[in-house]
């Protein structure tokens, strides 16, 4: 196939490009690199079944040539980011996402959202199903990537009931593994790179917030079995185990052998006090489960920190 990933040079766009090109795939990755990075995708700019378009998607796109897919992974996805980016982030996954939906469209292509679990915003119901609304603030600092994402899931469906077109929606609660930057902002990498150098790691509240943390590769086998089957609701990927923000400062100090004390500061506005998928849609559609534990995953991301020295 020949397929379009948009962000393709992100944490999870490169994975997933490492993925496809695999299978031998013909992968274009369209990034801007304002949070991508050309290295993670470094190894396959001498394949000729690659190519590599520096392109921001939130303007107009033109590419020659058929499509099968197109993968739209683009936007900012941690807080760090998108609150330095707020107007970058609703673009993104507003025009961006227009854009995009356009073009498959116009080629013929299925097309494939990348959403997230921060849809459900602080959830008032726990585990998060697919069916609930979500609980989201639209003027709070976090909603330049809460709605965001939302009107991305709209616009995809309406694309689909309007021009029948073949479309996915994945929701991504949190995803850790190698390449995800050590100045990313989210929980895992921050816990990381502050018990690596033996500094106080910083929990927010009282620690006891809880999320659920997925290995990359999980994530990368949902969305490829998601791109098998057609079903066109959202289906959440997560991990299902629920973890407290300072059990995971625990794990990860054992695990590095660091030094680091933890200290605790105000919890930001509208931070979500739980979160953890509810992932029987896709067990039952994709037959799709969690395979890497959480220690495991942590172990071989905390090595490639060190091996990458960042």
């Amino acid at each position: 196939m020949r397929i379009l990933i948009t962000g393709g040079a992100g944490f999870i766009g490169s994975h997933l490009t490492d993925r496809l090109i695999s299978e031998g795939n013909k992968v274009i990755v369209m990034d801007n690199l304002i949070t991508g990075c050309i290295d993670n995708i470094k190894q396959h700019l001498s394949n000729p079944n690659f190519e590599f378009i520096h392109h921001n998607v939130s303007n107009h796109i033109h590419l020659i040539g058929q499509l099968d897919w197109i993968i739209h992974f683009a936007s900012p996805a941690s807080p760090v980011d998108y609150l330095q980016l707020p107007i970058e982030t609703l673009k993104v996954n507003s025009l961006g996402t227009h854009n995009s939906l356009g073009l498959a469209l116009a080629k013929g292509a299925k097309f494939f959202l990348a959403s997230t679990s921060e849809v459900y915003g602080d959830p008032q119901i726990h585990p998060q199903t697919e069916s609930y609304w979500g609980h989201v603030n639209p003027i709070g600092p976090r909603g330049v990537y809460d709605e965001a994402k939302r009107f991305a899931e709209a616009l995809t469906m309406a694309y689909h009931h309007k021009h029948k077109l073949d479309t996915r929606i994945i929701r991504i609660f949190n995803c850790y593994g190698p390449r995800l930057r050590i100045n990313d902002g989210r929980v895992v990498s921050n816990f990381i790179k502050q018990a690596l150098n033996n500094e106080d790691i910083t929990v927010y509240g009282a620690g006891e917030q809880t999320r659920s943390f997925q290995y990359i590769s999980d994530l990368i086998n949902g969305i490829s079995k998601f791109m098998d089957v057609e079903y066109h609701e959202p289906i959440n990927l997560g991990n299902p185990e629920e973890k407290t923000v300072l059990e995971l400062a625990d794990i990860i100090i054992k695990l590095t052998g660091s030094k680091s004390k933890i200290i605790f500061e105000p919890l930001p506005v509208d931070d979500p006090q739980k979160r953890l998928p509810d992932i029987t849609r896709a067990k039952s559609i994709l037959n799709w489960n969690v395979k890497v534990n959480l220690i495991d995953g942590l172990k071989t991301t905390i090595d490639w920190y060190k091996q990458s020295k960042q």
